[in-house]
């Protein structure tokens, strides 16, 4: 996986126009952003390019665009009158239902050097999740330099992110894109040992090439949440009505086989909580037991790691120095579940490795839960974190120029 990539620090952008791929794919509620992380995340380096002297172009993806009436709320416009305020300049939407249209042409032939304009949705073009060419050459047609920060897309070959790229001399990666391929990539690739992998989450299918890949990176791999439970299916044990993937018990039992003949630690819960039914709520109050892992009662549902558990998780964590954490430990939603989330998040916030929470659920759970600060590195991706860590090559990061 080639991953040195050249980064905006390497090109000089002064008096060029530089289209820059943010990943502006935030939550709105009735027209107002509710969580702006990721904006704050993208001012870095398009405050670089403004700095530069360059006339930057803004463009991202928002949801996913399947009618007319979405294109109603799913517009980019809040996040332009955001950024406006964020970067204390305006910030000029060019609203073309085709993206590159008559605003967005002339916005751009009226920019002087340090300007930034915001393009709408990409996916108000239906080729762009299938990297059509004729929108790849319209992006390229605005553009002298192609930047790339969206690491949320970098597993996605999309026209914004890898078909524009194509068709530019000069493509290269932003700060955000440079600290995913630093951290989550080389940690991977090149970790500091002992390397500890956290893996839970629900389903053992979406995990199933990143299960096989650690196993063979790292020197431990603790597995918690709802795919536990396939892997205790697999030693034998009674899971009574917890979350079971029937047809993936064989494939946790090569898995726990491959760990034994690569000499690596698998740790799997030793204590579950369990209640009667899933919360619904999801955050309602219900009753809980802590159960040994081989005597779930078969008209249970585990729901979280039990104490036992929580502490053996904690300790494997204290002598490492490379933890990458992907998938909550149990339904950290309800604050009685969270307990196995916050107990994992806390012992990662105590030590001195280097951690790295691999997107989605984790990167949530770690935020609201306060331990966000106290992490080396939160991704910004869910899919293409993963892919990541499946030692894939994104293409979002494939495309940019080598160093």
């Amino acid at each position: 996986m080639g991953l040195n990539k050249k980064s905006v620090d390497d090109i000089n952008v002064k008096g060029l126009k530089v289209l820059c791929r943010c990943d502006f794919n935030v939550p709105l509620k009735d027209g107002v952003i509710t969580d702006e992380n990721r904006l704050v995340a993208a001012l870095p380096t398009i405050k670089k390019l403004i700095a530069d002297g360059g006339r930057v172009i803004l463009c991202s993806h928002l949801g996913k665009i399947k009618t007319e009436e979405d294109k109603k709320s799913k517009t980019l416009a809040p996040v332009a009158a955001r950024l406006s305020e964020l970067l204390g300049q305006e910030v000029k939407f060019a609203a073309d239902p085709e993206v590159v249209g008559p605003n967005a042409k002339a916005a751009v032939a009226a920019m002087q050097d340090g300007d930034v304009i915001l393009l709408e949705n990409t996916r108000f073009r239906p080729e762009e999740t299938k990297n059509g060419e004729a929108f790849s050459k319209d992006l390229a047609s605005l553009c002298d330099v192609f930047v790339n920060d969206a690491f949320g897309t970098a597993h996605r070959a999309h026209c914004s992110n890898v078909g524009v790229a194509q068709l530019v001399d000069t493509a290269v990666v932003g700060y955000l894109m440079q600290k995913e391929i630093d951290f989550l990539g080389n940690a991977v690739e090149t970790p500091e040992r002992p390397f500890v992998a956290i893996l839970g989450g629900a389903k053992v299918a979406d995990k199933l090439n990143v299960i096989s890949n650690l196993l063979e990176k790292c020197d431990t791999l603790i597995i918690g949440g709802g795919m536990a439970y396939t892997f205790q299916k697999a030693k034998g044990y009674e899971t009574g009505t917890s979350l079971l993937d029937e047809t993936k018990i064989d494939y946790c039992k090569e898995m726990m086989d491959k760990a034994e003949q690569l000499g690596k630690k698998l740790l799997l819960p030793v204590d579950t909580i369990v209640a009667d039914a899933f919360p619904d709520p999801i955050d309602a109050e219900i009753p809980v037991e802590a159960v040994a892992a081989d005597a779930i009662p078969a008209d249970k549902m585990g729901l979280d790691i039990g104490p036992k558990t929580q502490a053996l998780y904690a300790d494997a964590v204290k002598s490492a120095k490379t933890v990458v954490w992907n998938g909550p430990m149990g339904v950290f939603e309800n604050p009685i579940l969270a307990a196995g989330t916050i107990a994992v998040a806390k012992a990662l916030a105590e030590t001195d490795a280097t951690t790295i929470i691999g997107g989605g659920d984790s990167a949530a759970a770690v935020n609201q839960l306060g331990f966000g600060a106290q992490m080396t590195h939160i991704s910004t991706g869910g899919g293409a974190s993963l892919e990541f860590l499946e030692g894939k090559e994104l293409p979002g990061v494939a495309a940019a120029n080598d160093r």
